[in-house]
């Protein structure tokens, strides 16, 4: 508690850890790539460096935990204790530890669990890893912001455990969402739905975190999504490289993907239940049913005139093909019968589409809400 501690990053995490340090005695300065007006603010890394013993480093991504470890490298020395926190590729982090060492300084990888309340309340769970002298060095820095530390083993180690739990973490989200999109289409009650869920093998503390909020739209940051997607795209690429098909992470990754594209990048990623319980503003609900009256004509069929006897005989290789284009089986019906059967179902689907979108959109203005 007598040497000085940095910190680098002062998002979600970064602000909680550092609230933790100072509560319990420790003397801390921070940095930050956006300047930010808060006690023991400093020009840069480097200065970060020459001032603290102890440097933790909550910076977002792969690129930025590289920059950071070269601009703290010119300042290092064997007093040093770097401890990085990004959840990265297992080579950046290898790569990160190199650049390090180099100086003489140690290493800790230590990405963590937890999200803005934990980091608030000192609660975190780090993954640790590298040598016994370097863990012990950190230890007491760590339990500061922590209610357990676990060693995983080598270097690079705990960030691919930390990736793996993510995966499992962001596919049972996705799947709580796809399921509240169930009951509500049902017009099951969710209250119901919550009490099932609560003595269901299933459950989880995510869950139970993140299912009140789905509900409720209420998607303030506390992990975001556009975090959530780096992890998926790390946990894809480790897939690929080990010949793995991770079938249930890849779908998770492309709807993250589209909430990123639709500008929700910052908002926390049990976000993807937008895409399954309806928009939050009357504008998006407008936004909804214009988006399904602009594409009305795709889900529509043209009718086929009735076949001919003489068509009936035997299937020409382009009755084949239109076959085949719109997905129909062997059923023993015309292709005339099964074009008809095809547009009504399709006009169907429309027509309930566009019935839940005015019904959303007449919920949600604002003579509705007050």
């Amino acid at each position: 508690m007598r040497k000085n501690i940095g910190v680098i990053g002062l998002g979600i995490i970064g602000r909680g850890v550092t609230a933790n340090l100072r509560q319990k005695g420790f003397q801390v300065f921070v940095w930050n790539r956006t300047p930010r007006p808060v006690p023991n603010f400093v020009g840069s890394p480097a200065e970060l460096a020459e001032m603290c013993d102890y440097l933790q480093i909550f910076v977002s991504d792969d690129d930025a935990l590289v920059q950071t470890v070269q601009q703290l490298s010119g300042a290092l020395a064997p007093r040093h204790v770097v401890i990085a926190h990004s959840t990265v590729a297992p080579n950046s982090m290898r790569n990160a530890a190199k650049t390090v060492e180099r100086r003489g300084a140690r290493f800790v990888e230590a990405p963590f669990t937890g999200s803005k309340t934990a980091a608030e309340k000192g609660e975190l769970v780090y993954y640790v890893a590298g040598t016994d002298a370097a863990l012990k060095e950190a230890r007491p820095i760590l339990e500061a912001s922590s209610k357990e530390i676990i060693e995983i083993g080598e270097l690079g180690q705990a960030t691919a455990i930390k990736i793996a739990t993510n995966m499992i973490t962001a596919a049972s989200v996705q799947a709580a969402a796809e399921a509240l999109g169930i009951v509500r289409a049902l017009g099951l009650p969710l209250e119901k739905f919550l009490q099932a869920m609560r003595d269901n093998a299933s459950h989880s503390a995510t869950l139970a975190m993140k299912m009140p909020k789905m509900i409720n739209r209420d998607f303030e940051p506390h992990f975001s999504i556009k975090h959530m997607l780096k992890d998926m795209q790390i946990a894809n690429q480790l897939g690929l490289s080990h010949d793995l098909e991770l079938g249930v992470t890849a779908a998770v990754r492309d709807r993250l993907v589209e909430q990123v594209q639709q500008d929700h990048g910052e908002e926390d990623y049990s976000a993807v239940a937008r895409k399954y319980c309806g928009s939050t503003t009357p504008e998006e609900a407008e936004s909804e049913a214009q988006n399904v009256e602009a594409h009305a004509g795709e889900f529509v069929l043209i009718p086929k005139p009735a076949a001919s006897s003489a068509d009936l005989k035997g299937p020409k290789p382009q009755q084949e093909n239109d076959t085949a284009a719109i997905g129909e089986g062997t059923l023993a019906t015309s292709p005339g019968e099964k074009a008809e059967e095809e547009t009504q179902s399709r006009h169907r689907i429309l027509s309930r589409l566009l019935r839940r979108s005015r019904q959303l959109l007449k919920r949600t203005t604002p003579s509705e809400e007050a």
